[in-house]
């Protein structure tokens, strides 16, 4: 991602995250089809959000000038990481190189969805704003994945972003982001 820290990788998990990450991993390997498999990846992300001991205190360190992303887990066909906003912190309007779960672990995150325009594919069209809260989930399966997050709350949020990728090799998860000449 262009505004980010690099991936800052752990070598550990505490013992929740790994017993969330062995069931995402039983979910993915079932080979259902994207839409289905974020759904219930979703499903099981959602029991542990807030829990005090998802996530260690190093995990949920932002940075002062821009959202920070703390890589928790990779393997091929899952990631697991960690994004930590301060307040007024946010991505660039972006697409995903494949299905993608957000849960909100701590604060809350404000979500602006976009589409393509239908008679110019280099417009886009914002279609819908979503305030994600601690502990909702939501998730989507490209096409139709663009979208511009940021943190409107007054204090730090952090939220669990599961990607159905292997992003340790491109140190991202974004397939695309939209510049002015999409807007």
């Amino acid at each position: 991602m262009t505004a980010t820290d690099a991936l800052s990788g752990t070598s550990t998990a505490t013992p929740r995250l790994a017993r969330y990450i062995e069931e995402a991993r039983k979910i993915v390997d079932a080979g259902m089809p994207p839409g289905l498999t974020a759904r219930m990846v979703g499903e099981q992300l959602a029991a542990h959000l807030g829990a005090a001991d998802l996530l260690t205190a190093q995990q949920c360190e932002g940075h002062p000038d821009r959202y920070r992303q703390h890589l928790l887990h990779t393997e091929r066909g899952l990631s697991v990481v960690a994004l930590v906003w301060l307040p007024g912190q946010s991505t660039e309007i972006h697409d995903h190189l494949a299905w993608c779960v957000t849960g909100v672990h701590q604060g809350e995150e404000q979500e602006q969805r976009f589409s393509l325009a239908a008679r110019d594919t280099s417009a886009l069209v914002a279609t819908e704003k979503v305030v994600n809260r601690q502990g909702d989930v939501c998730g989507f399966a490209p096409p139709g994945d663009i979208h511009r997050v940021w943190n409107g709350g007054n204090g730090k949020a952090v939220s669990l972003h599961i990607y159905g990728v292997d992003i340790s090799a491109r140190g991202s998860s974004i397939r695309r982001v939209y510049g002015p000449a999409h807007q």
